[in-house]
């Protein structure tokens, strides 16, 4: 096997986004800035607004989704007795590729689909090498129930759909209107799908997926410290993934992964400010191997109620990769995750429906380069 180490790719983002990573965005989720403050209810003539937490996003990175993620905790206050359904639906799309690819692609007469002489070709390129091309969505339908003031319980079924896609063109138009970086996108076939790995312990070549099925299970509770309308909460939350058929290739690991989540939510009235941290210990899948079985995640989040039906969110996460030293000297399949997600809610009687998209931030060379999400929630709670 070879073993050269590769080179970061570091893509030219904007001195603006960076700054709101590194600085803006921490502090004003963190602190009590004077608008917080100025914000706080305004009596008895204050316009009702209601907060729902986090955005219910997960991680779609295609190295490490099938392992377990925790959900950013809700924050509806509802009564004891009471339930919920759930159906969030991601999608999202994944153009990665090491240095040596990009360099190798880039040498290539205009665009063109991969075929066999293509993939070979990078195959025999020296060194580390990898280039995933893929399109996937993500089916979570989750079942919750409450049973005292404080504790309540759900679980999660998931299906997986994998696919070409058809974002490739806009996401191609985005980034030549931005003037960001292309990664080579140009010269490869839209909508096609390559998994392509030559790593330390890790060798794989497809160019195509199934179409899809069911990911394993979960099941968790969580523990409410404060369940009226309070200006500060705590949630605590406990989850595992069970595999129901053993390893299954692009649909489980074949292993039990658990996780725990504890989450800070401060209300002031329009406005709410998130902070997460997740712990998952995990084992990895077969198509793309990676040692690290515990997995830290933090989110920080800010909500704004517009109204009493419609809010908007906004929220940071952050995760290091699954990939170690152990496993590939490409510092590209290393490093921390970035991504930012914004996104709007609108209840209607009983239910809530959230529509939101996902950029990732700071590497494009270890999570998806874009994906959307929207979200329908039903609960005799909303109604009241």
């Amino acid at each position: 096997m070879r073993n050269i180490r590769g080179e970061s790719i570091r893509p030219r983002r904007s001195r603006v986004v960076r700054h709101l990573i590194r600085c803006a965005l921490p502090a004003a989720l963190l602190a009590q800035p004077a608008w917080a403050q100025a914000a706080a209810p305004a009596g008895e003539g204050a316009e009702p607004v209601a907060h729902y937490g986090l955005l219910r996003t997960r991680d779609l990175s295609p190295f490490g989704f099938l392992r377990l993620d925790m959900r950013p905790a809700h924050a509806v206050v509802s009564p004891p007795g009471n339930w919920a359904v759930e159906a969030d639906f991601g999608y999202q799309n994944t153009w990665v590729l090491s240095r040596n690819v990009k360099t190798y692609l880039n040498t290539l007469p205009g665009r063109r689909g991969l075929g066999p002489d293509e993939v070979q070709a990078i195959r025999d390129l020296p060194g580390e090498a990898f280039l995933v091309d893929l399109e996937l969505g993500l089916l979570d339908i989750t079942f919750h129930r409450k049973f005292t003031e404080n504790w309540g319980v759900f679980a999660t079924v998931s299906g997986v759909m994998y696919t070409g896609g058809f974002l490739d063109g806009g996401i191609e138009w985005f980034h030549r209107s931005l003037d960001f970086p292309d990664a080579a996108r140009p010269r490869a076939g839209r909508n096609d799908v390559h998994v392509i790995f030559d790593l330390k312990g890790s060798q794989t070549t497809l160019t195509s997926l199934p179409d899809g099925g069911l990911l394993d299970p979960i099941f968790g509770a969580r523990y409410t410290a404060a369940p009226g309308r309070a200006p500060w909460n705590y949630v605590i939350e406990w989850a595992v993934k069970v595999p129901f058929d053993g390893e299954r290739e692009f649909f489980s690991t074949g292993h039990f992964d658990f996780g725990v989540q504890a989450t800070a939510q401060r209300f002031m009235h329009r406005h709410a400010a998130y902070a997460s941290l997740a712990a998952v210990h995990s084992r990895s899948n077969s198509v793309a191997p990676a040692t690290e079985e515990f997995i830290p995640t933090v989110i920080l989040g800010y909500e704004y109620a517009l109204n009493g039906h419609t809010n908007l969110n906004a929220q940071l996460y952050m995760s290091p990769s699954v990939f170690t030293s152990a496993d590939t000297g490409l510092d590209e399949l290393r490093d921390n995750k970035y991504q930012m997600s914004f996104g709007l809610r609108h209840r209607i009687g009983s239910s809530l429906i959230t529509v939101g998209v996902t950029e990732n931030l700071v590497y494009f060379n270890n999570s998806p380069d874009f994906g959307f999400q929207t979200a329908w929630i039903y609960s005799p709670a909303f109604a009241h």
